[in-house]
C-alpha cells in the first residue's frame, strides 16, 4: 500500500488550482486529506469520441495530484452510460451510439491517460468499466434505484428546462443518465468523484445516492472547463480541441489558434507552471506585453508536458517557419504521384487528391475545406471543388493550418 502523503503545499494546491467548487465543503476534503487517511476516488469518462483531449486532461491531472499523494484513484470508462448518452449541456437527444463503437472509441484511452497517471507501480492507477454492474441490473433494480429520484429534481436542470420552453423532447432514457451514473459511485464504493463543473448534477446526483443506500459522505470536485472570456469551450466545433493523440505540432498549432481569453485559463488548467509565476503572465498580460508571445510560451508549456522539451522546441521553430515566414515544415510530406495508385493522378479532381492524401476521411469534409478557402497549391487557394487542378514534381499542397504535402 502506498504511504499518504499531508503535504499542506501540495494539498493546497490540489484543492485549489482549477477547482470551481467542492461538496460538502472545503473545509471538509482538506480535514479528510490532513487526516492521512487512504482515499478511493474516479473520474468518470463517456467514450463519445475515439481520443481524450486537454479537456479531459485538466481532470485527469487532478487525478494524479490526488495519487501523488498517494490515494487510489479510478478511471471510469463509461462504456454503458456511453450508449445511453448523457444529456447535459444538449439542446437535443443525443445520437446514441453502439457498444462496439463506444468500446472502438476507448480502445486508447489508457494509453494516453497514461501520459499523466500511472497505472503501474505500487500504487497504480485503475482503469474500470461501468458495463461491469451495469448490465447485471434486472428491470426490478432500475426500478428501485430511480425510485430514489424525483421527477421534478431532474428538471431542475438547464438543459431540460430550455426544451420545454423550445418545445423540444425529452427522452425518458435522457432522465436515467443521472441515475446509472450515480450508481457508479454505489457499486465501486468510492470516496471521492471529480470532474468537470458541467458535471456537476451528475456528480451530485451519485453523492445522494450514496448517502441513501451508503449511508457515506461521498466528497465532490467539479473542475473549471477551458473557455475562453465569453465563455465557450475548447473543442470539436471550434476547431481548436487539442487532443492527447495529437503531434507536438499539431498540439502547439492548436494551442497558438486559442482566443487571447483562454491564455490564463490555460496556464492554470493545462500546465504545472506554479501559479504565482501565472499571476506574474497575467500582469504582464494586462500590461500591455503582446499576447502572442505569451500564448506561445503557453504553447511550449504543454507540449512539454506531454511529449518533451526538444519536441516542444522543434514544434515552435515549425510554427513561426509555417505561419510567421509563411514556410513550409521541415519534415513535410512527400507523396509519389506515379508510384501511390489511388482515383488521383497529376490532373484530378482536389476532392480526390485531399482523400488520398488522407487529409480528410471523406468528400463531405474535403468539399467543406475547400468552400471555407482551406485548398492551397504553392499558397495558391483552390476556390472550386469542381475543377480539375494539375500538378508537377515540386508542388506543394497545404491543408488547413498544419497539414501540407509536396509532390514528387
Amino acid at each position: 500500500m502506498a504511504k499518504i502523503s499531508t503535504d499542506k503545499a501540495k494539498i493546497q494546491e490540489l484543492l485549489t488550482r482549477g477547482v470551481e467548487n467542492i461538496y460538502p465543503k472545503y473545509e471538509y476534503l482538506e480535514k479528510l486529506l490532513l487526516s492521512g487517511k487512504p482515499l478511493k476516488l474516479y473520474l468518470g469518462v463517456d467514450p463519445t469520441g475515439p481520443t481524450l483531449h486537454l479537456g479531459h486532461a485538466i481532470n485527469i491531472e487532478k487525478l494524479r495530484q490526488f495519487q501523488e499523494l498517494g490515494h487510489q484513484i479510478i478511471l471510469l470508462i463509461g462504456d454503458f452510460t456511453g450508449t445511453v448518452g448523457d444529456p447535459t449541456d444538449k439542446a437535443a437527444t443525443r445520437k446514441p451510439l453502439t457498444r462496439a463503437e463506444v468500446l472502438q472509441n476507448a480502445k486508447d484511452y489508457k494509453k494516453q491517460a497514461s501520459k499523466l497517471i500511472n497505472f503501474s507501480g505500487n500504487n497504480k492507477a485503475e482503469i474500470k468499466f461501468n458495463s461491469q454492474w451495469a448490465n447485471k441490473l434486472n428491470f426490478a433494480e432500475v426500478l428501485n434505484l430511480a425510485s430514489n429520484f424525483t421527477v421534478q429534481r431532474l428538471l431542475e436542470r438547464d438543459m431540460f428546462q430550455e426544451r420545454i420552453k423550445a418545445a423540444k423532447p425529452i427522452h425518458l432514457h435522457e432522465f436515467m443518465y443521472p441515475v446509472l451514473q450515480a450508481y457508479d459511485s454505489v457499486a465501486m464504493e468510492v470516496d471521492g468523484e471529480l470532474g468537470g463543473n458541467d458535471q456537476t448534477f451528475n456528480m451530485l446526483a451519485g453523492r445522494d445516492l450514496m448517502k441513501t443506500l451508503k449511508n457515506k459522505e461521498k466528497f465532490v470536485i467539479t473542475m473549471k472547463l477551458l473557455t475562453d472570456s465569453s465563455g465557450k469551450k475548447m473543442g470539436k466545433t471550434e476547431g481548436n480541441m487539442a487532443a492527447l493523440s495529437d503531434t507536438a505540432q499539431d498540439m502547439f498549432g492548436k494551442i497558438m489558434s486559442w482566443t487571447d481569453g483562454m491564455i490564463i485559463a490555460g496556464y492554470e488548467l493545462c500546465t504545472r507552471v506554479p501559479m504565482t509565476e501565472v499571476k506574474k503572465i497575467e500582469q504582464e498580460l494586462k500590461a500591455g506585453k503582446n499576447p502572442r508571445d505569451i500564448k506561445f510560451h503557453l504553447a511550449s508549456e504543454v507540449v512539454t508536458m506531454y511529449f518533451s522539451k526538444e519536441a516542444a522546441v522543434k514544434a515552435g521553430q515549425e510554427f513561426t517557419n509555417i505561419f510567421a515566414k509563411k514556410g513550409t515544415p521541415d519534415d513535410i510530406k512527400h507523396y509519389n504521384m506515379e508510384a501511390e495508385t489511388g482515383n488521383f493522378k497529376l490532373t484530378g479532381m482536389p476532392i480526390d487528391l485531399l482523400i488520398d492524401l488522407k487529409f480528410v476521411n471523406s468528400k463531405g469534409e474535403a468539399r467543406r475545406l475547400i468552400d471555407g478557402g482551406g485548398l492551397k497549391i504553392n499558397s495558391k487557394k483552390i476556390t472550386s471543388w469542381e475543377e480539375k487542378v494539375n500538378l508537377k514534381s515540386g508542388d506543394v499542397i497545404q491543408a488547413g493550418k498544419r497539414k501540407f504535402a509536396k509532390i514528387k
